[in-house]
Parts: structure tokens; sequence; C-alpha cells
């Protein structure tokens, strides 16, 4: 491949071919919270009040003033014509059921040509995604549940306090594919404990589930939570901005070329942040990635040569 624009499978790049023409998510905020926070079990060791949606606009606005005001901003600022409303923070499928339908209801608007939830896979409920089939079949709408792994390994998970293991996670996949929904899957590629093995181990496990997107972050953390004070007290090291950077092009050379990449290192609140994207704009990290993957040649796939049995030949080749 010889354009930078190659060497994934860039989301972008779906959504256009998709929607036929720009299409940006509208981060939506309802009063939801975790049962892995509610329930007694202290929540995830990086995780703070906000959760995930520190930029977004407060729940005290309906569905569709936020729809509305978000697709103010970023349809004027970016073209946009397309919008997916993206039900960002905690755990939406923790929400009463009624409540549940009513905002994925409201959030089918007229230009929104895609629903995307955010969950744990430990939270997927039957009759959560009946809801949203039967919206998905009444509104013509397509529908995405973004799950939050973070990490394969478990002895990993149960150090962050994840409240669950890569089977709940196999679990979910399996029950959300008979919907027909498409996954999203988020990882954190540098938790202290994970380490290159285990980068190759997820996009293996990714690609055999075929999960339809992937949304890579990289840890930071906030000052107030668990993770926080054990990084002032020096319990554990984070990895070199140029390991993460050697990890995420392990990940994506094992990673099936038919996965779309929705992000290779996120964003990350300067806010009370103890340590965010190694102090550089995550932009920057990003296009050092995708410049060292053109110089060396490197795509998405190159090294996926283990699914549909062919693994076996190493049996047949001694």
């Amino acid at each position: 491949m010889n354009e930078i624009s190659d060497i994934y499978s860039r989301y972008s790049y779906y959504l256009t071919n998709v929607y036929g023409g720009k299409t940006y998510k509208l981060p939506l905020n309802i009063p939801v919270s975790c049962p892995n926070r509610v329930c007694g079990m202290g929540g995830c060791t990086y995780c703070d009040e906000k959760g995930a949606g520190f930029e977004n606009l407060s729940d005290t606005f309906s569905v569709g003033e936020q729809i509305k005001k978000n697709r103010d901003y970023i349809g004027k600022r970016y073209k946009a014509k397309n919008f997916i409303a993206y039900f960002q923070n905690f755990t939406n499928t923790y929400l009463p059921i009624d409540m549940f339908e009513k905002y994925m209801n409201e959030a089918a608007e007229e230009d929104i040509v895609e629903i995307a939830v955010s969950t744990r896979p430990d939270c997927i409920r039957k009759e959560y995604l009946d809801v949203l089939y039967k919206i998905k079949q009444e509104k013509n709408i397509e529908i995405t549940i973004e799950l939050g792994l973070q990490s394969i390994n478990s002895k990993t998970l149960r150090k962050i306090n994840r409240g669950h293991t890569l089977a709940e996670y196999i679990d979910a996949v399996n029950e959300i594919k008979k919907y027909g929904f498409k996954i999203c899957t988020h990882i954190i590629l540098n938790l202290p404990w994970d380490d290159d093995e285990d980068a190759v181990e997820t996009a293996k496990i990714l690609s055999a589930l075929k999960t339809d997107f992937v949304k890579l972050h990289a840890l930071y953390i906030v000052d107030g939570t668990i993770m926080g004070e054990q990084y002032k007290n020096k319990e554990f090291e984070i990895c070199s901005c140029e390991e993460y950077k050697k990890r995420v092009i392990m990940f994506l050379r094992y990673l099936s070329k038919d996965i779309w990449v929705q992000r290779l290192i996120g964003r990350a609140p300067e806010e009370n942040s103890l340590f965010a994207n190694w102090g550089r704009s995550w932009w920057a990290i990003r296009d050092e990635i995708e410049e060292e993957m053109h110089e060396k040649n490197y795509y998405q796939g190159e090294l996926c040569d283990y699914l549909d049995g062919k693994s076996v030949r190493k049996f047949f080749e001694c």
C-alpha cells in the first residue's frame, strides 16, 4: 500500500460509504450510572464521577435539546449532514426499561441515521435488545452497541475491578449478533498489567468474533480515582509513548481488515488529569503511528492469517 490513507480501515471511510456523506457522532448524556458502581463493587479503578463523558452536555438537557445543540455546532463546523445519536456515558442498558425505550425513541429523529449505545458486556439483556430492534425496524435506523471490554487479560480485569471477564464479552457479542446490530469494542491498549502479547491476542479475538468496529484508547489517569491514588503511590508504571505506538501497530497488523477502526488513541480530559497521553496531543501520536506504518509498509490485517481454519496448516507443514 502506497498511501497513508490505505494502511488501515478508517471509520470515516465506512461512514461516508454507508451514509453517503460526512457523518458525525452527537454525544448524548442521560441520567444513568453503572452497576459496577451502584451495586457496592466500587466501580472500575480508573473511572471518575463523570465516566467517559467529560465533553458531554449536562443531562439536565433533554435528548432532543442535546441533539439540536450538538448538531448545530458540529454540523456547522464540519459541514456534516448525517448524524449518529451516541449515548456515550456509563452503562445505558442499566436504565429502567421504560426510560431506556423513551430515550432511544427520542433520539430517532429524522436526520439521525444511527443510534450508538454504550454499555458493559455483563449488562446485555434480551428485553433491551428487543427495544432497539423494534426501533430499528420502525424507524429504519441502524443500531450499534459499544461494549467496553478494555482488556482480554483476566488478571488485568481483576486489577482494574472491571467486574467481568472475557467470557461475558464473548457471550454479549453472540447475543447482539442474533439481532443483526453492529458491535464496537473499546480497548485500553496500555493498561499497566498488559503487554505486547495481550495486544496481539486482543486483535485475534476481535477478528475471530467478527466485531464490526474497534476503538482504541490510551490510559489516562484522573485525580480522585483509585487508580489515581495508585499512580501517586507509584504502584505501577505506564509504558512509554513509543511502546504504546508499537502496540497499536502490532494490534493493527493482526486485526482483520474487515474491522473498521474508529480511533487509534483518544482525547483525554485536561482537568484533574494526573496523566494523559504523555503530555502530548492525541492527533500528533496518531499521525506518528500512521507515518511509521507507511514508512515500514505495514498495514491492517497483513498478519491476520489465523482464521477460517488456516491455523491447522502448521500440522501439515512440519
